[in-house]
């Protein structure tokens, strides 16, 4: 049995312990992400700061993949504790959309039931070894989430407020 150890790769891939928290902890992640997405700077979601943000979420994802390879060797294959994928999925949701508190809410209830229920390729992406399958399915999800959004703002753009 791994163990269920906090080292410095497995305190940041549970996004400061946050994954250890009993019940639901890819829902408490996402939390986290919201959470920073509304305070973040407004400018970093409309004109040249997409390439700030753009810029930020590369990087984010790589060290993800790298954090979730080692907290797995600790943690176990795909451990729940290890939520850092869902704050990049949640960051991609959010992708060249607008920043408001409305958009995170449907961000936050889009990608979740997403990722919970795993539609293609989704479950899938997760038999990619190490931490690659472990981002992977989060942001396949937020993909989609992101595709929704855009054609719910394009359908129905009062929906927004």
């Amino acid at each position: 049995m791994k163990s269920k150890s906090l080292s410095p790769e497995t305190f940041l891939a549970s996004v400061f312990g946050v994954g250890f928290i009993p019940y639901a902890p890819g829902t408490y992640g996402t939390i986290v992400a919201a959470a920073i997405y509304l305070s973040l700077p407004k400018m970093l979601f409309s004109g040249k700061g997409w390439l700030w943000f753009t810029g930020f979420l590369i990087i984010l994802i790589a060290i993800a993949v790298w954090l979730s390879s080692k907290a797995e060797e600790k943690l176990g294959y795909d451990a729940p504790q290890i939520v850092i994928d869902e704050v990049c999925g949640f960051f991609l949701s959010v992708f060249l959309l607008p920043k408001s508190f409305l958009m995170a809410v449907y961000a936050f209830v889009i990608f979740r039931a997403l990722d919970i229920a795993k539609p293609f390729p989704i479950k899938a992406s997760q038999k990619i070894p190490r931490g690659w399958g472990i981002v992977l399915d989060d942001l396949i999800a937020g993909i989609y989430t992101n595709i929704l959004i855009h054609l719910i703002k394009h359908i129905a753009p009062k929906f927004f407020g």
